[in-house]
């Protein structure tokens, strides 16, 4: 089956994700979009997992405060390099786990990575960097965070 350009910016659109990637995932899943989206989330932890030496020399703090003013949290994501961590895609993604620890308030990085995030209960807290590591290209952890509530 061929893979029509349509069908590439669509899944592009959706994942954020580069073109050539797009393309693999819906060639081997024979055009089929979701499976496609599946095959691409399967391949972010083998990329993760090649990145997972690299040093680690930018980042960027995140504070999140809650509606009422009762829950704040601030947040270290770490990354390679300033480029990415000045990217706003980048400043999005640390505000949304901040979120995240404010309203699930996880004791360790260790627990934080293992819960469901909370726009989306298909993925975790790790598939969320994973897939931040695999539409940047580079090492990224979730460094230090604090949460504080009244």
């Amino acid at each position: 089956m061929a893979i029509t350009t349509e069908q590439i910016k669509t899944l592009r659109e959706e994942t954020g994700l580069s073109i050539a990637q797009c393309r693999f995932a819906l060639e081997e899943a024979n055009g089929d979009k979701v499976k496609a989206v599946a095959i691409l989330r399967k391949n972010a932890s083998g990329i993760a997992a090649k990145k997972g030496e690299r040093a680690l020399g930018a980042g960027c703090v995140a504070a999140y405060i809650h509606t009422g003013d009762t829950v704040g949290v601030l947040l270290e994501l770490l990354c390679e390099t300033d480029f990415v961590a000045k990217n706003p895609e980048f400043k999005a993604i640390a505000r949304e786990i901040a979120m995240h620890i404010a309203a699930m308030n996880p004791s360790s990085n260790e627990e934080l990575l293992e819960q469901p995030f909370i726009k989306d209960s298909s993925k975790t807290i790790a598939d969320l960097v994973n897939g931040t590591i695999q539409k940047f290209g580079e090492r990224t952890e979730v460094g230090r965070f604090a949460r504080y509530s009244l």
